[in-house]
């Protein structure tokens, strides 16, 4: 049996290599998990808001009456920036720590192409939403959350584990499904960026945090 020779043995090296310097392994499981977490925790608050149910809002509430849009152009932008915050810092921090014990620096340039493509789809995203919060499409604005995030997954997804694309297509699948049901707004995305977040970030650091 013929015998490849050594030097295609190193270029495959070479290749799985630079494969692996391609992408960003040091996503920690742990971040997607604290992500859902802190979505469910704004999509709590986000529900006390619209159903009222919560005194404290009532009686803070001086903007007129309780509707959708007086609610949208106050109270849950927020909701919506806090948990987007914290969701960021806590998946930072996770990441970070996972960097350190891998020995793997956490800025570079497959750091810099990975939040690049995430942050291009994000940001056309948030105009088309500001711009539909203003038309007053505000039933919309749920599922076009998930729609530009899972794009935003997808097209990062070649920088970073392959199984993050997975979880832009779970987003993108709740997205459309969530135009044609546009009162159900908060669950679909509940269960987008809370549920599917820790699934996938529990999936995650049983594959890869755990052995380690």
């Amino acid at each position: 049996m013929e015998q490849e020779h050594p030097a295609l043995d190193a270029l495959k090296d070479i290749k799985q290599m630079m494969e692996r310097s391609s992408r960003f392994i040091s996503l920690s499981g742990l971040s997607g998990v604290a992500a859902g977490i802190c979505a469910l925790t704004g999509a709590w608050f986000a529900y006390q808001v619209i159903s009222g149910n919560n005194p404290v809002y009532k009686e803070s509430y001086d903007y007129g009456s309780l509707t959708l849009g007086n609610i949208m152009k106050y109270k849950l932008p927020a909701i919506a920036l806090l948990t987007l915050g914290s969701a960021i810092l806590t998946a930072f921090l996770f990441t970070y720590i996972k960097s350190k014990k891998s020995n793997t620096p956490i800025w570079g340039t497959t750091s810099k192409r990975l939040i690049l493509n995430f942050c291009i789809p994000l940001f056309a995203g948030g105009v088309f939403l500001l711009r539909m919060t203003e038309l007053g499409y505000f039933e919309m604005i749920a599922p076009g959350c998930l729609l530009f995030y899972g794009i935003a997954l997808v097209n990062a997804g070649k920088y970073t584990l392959g199984e993050v694309r997975y979880l832009g297509y779970g987003q993108i699948v709740l997205g459309l499904i969530g135009c044609w049901f546009p009162a159900l707004g908060l669950f679909f995305w509940t269960l987008g960026f809370g549920a599917l977040h820790i699934l996938y970030g529990s999936l995650m650091w049983w594959k890869y945090d755990k052995k380690r």
